[in-house]
């Protein structure tokens, strides 16, 4: 898959919703029915990062729901993008970008959402043809001021801004023109998943579909 092609693909994908939930899951059994709560919330699209042992369980649990839209996040190396498009994952997501990465989803037809922190980091991106990426960290590196500051020169990308979002900034960062959506993990905190309070997580989920884009 090229990348021009990938990256119309994701941008198809971060036009769901105004949220992607970003998942860390332990446990492969909550799979099934949190992924059912976040979607009947109206939050389909699901990103499960590669940061437990329980991971791949949980993607191909999850790949089984109606409604659904699994994604793989933390992707680092080749293995992982074979190994999450087994499971059952239709999209990944990085925190940075390498060519082995780039060209692991190339060919095995992966649409990458993949991170960028910089100008540079973006400009590259888009000259390979990727034209939606993830802003990662995004309070850490500046937040709205330096998505916005990069948007200006740069107003090919539309970014998927992660890390440090939360309620009290979302709207911030949705209200940007070049962002297409925003990854958080408040729509399924700990506390609620640890009782399997499925109808509060939904609720969370209505909510922050809610929020108005761009």
């Amino acid at each position: 898959m090229s990348p021009d092609i990938a990256s119309s693909k994701t941008e198809e994908i971060c036009r769901l919703a105004p949220v992607i939930p970003v998942l860390v899951i332990n446990d492969a059994a909550i799979a099934a029915p949190l992924a059912k709560a976040l979607i009947a919330g109206g939050l389909p699209v699901l990103e499960v990062t590669l940061r437990t042992p329980a991971a791949l369980d949980v993607i191909r649990e999850m790949a089984q729901v109606d409604g659904g839209v699994v994604g793989a996040g933390t992707l680092l190396s080749a293995a992982d993008v074979t190994s999450a498009k087994a499971a059952g994952a239709t999209f990944g997501v990085s925190p940075g970008a390498t060519d082995t990465l780039l060209q692991a989803c190339e060919t095995t037809d992966l649409p990458l959402l993949p991170g960028a922190a910089t100008a540079s980091e973006a400009m590259r991106l888009l000259e390979r043809g990727y034209s939606v990426q993830k802003f990662f960290p995004a309070e850490a590196n500046g937040g709205v001021k330096a998505l916005k500051a990069i948007g200006a020169p740069i107003p090919q990308v539309r970014f998927c801004p992660t890390g440090g979002i939360s309620p009290a900034n979302a709207l911030d960062y949705l209200s940007l023109s070049n962002t297409l959506c925003i990854g958080g993990s408040w729509v399924a905190p700990n506390d609620l998943i640890a009782s399997k309070d499925w109808a509060g997580i939904t609720e969370l989920a209505k909510a922050a579909a809610a929020l108005p884009r761009s």
